[in-house]
Formats: structure tokens, sequence, C-alpha cells
């Protein structure tokens, strides 16, 4: 994975940003960010990874319904 974060304005470009990649790491992080709008998925309750799995995906499936 290589970093996709533009640099500040104020300081020289040392690394090539792609924006079509940029753009999807927003979106991915937007995706989180809906995602721990669950209290449970964003305290993660769940003991277990297959507990806590399961609550991921019935909170998708609530963003994605």
């Amino acid at each position: 994975m290589q970093a996709v974060i533009p640099t500040r304005s104020n300081q020289p470009r040392l690394r090539s940003f792609r924006h079509a990649d940029y753009r999807k790491r927003c979106r991915v992080e937007c995706l989180f960010n809906r995602l721990k709008q669950s209290r449970r998925v964003a305290t993660r309750y769940e003991k277990r990874a297959a507990n806590y799995l399961a609550m991921v995906l019935i909170a998708s499936i609530r963003l994605w319904l």
C-alpha cells in the first residue's frame, strides 16, 4: 500500500499523488465511519472475532438496505 494523501501546498511534492487512489481511499474511510455509527461495532463489545464479524455484517446490511 502506498501513501495516497497529498502533501500540503507549502511543502515540496515528494511523492506522486494519484487522484483516483485518493478517491478510493476516501470512500473506504467513509464506509468505516458509517459503520462506526453503530455503537456496538464502534466499541467492540464482542470478545470473539466471529461474533464481531457478525455484528459488522449486520451493520453493513442495515446500511445497504
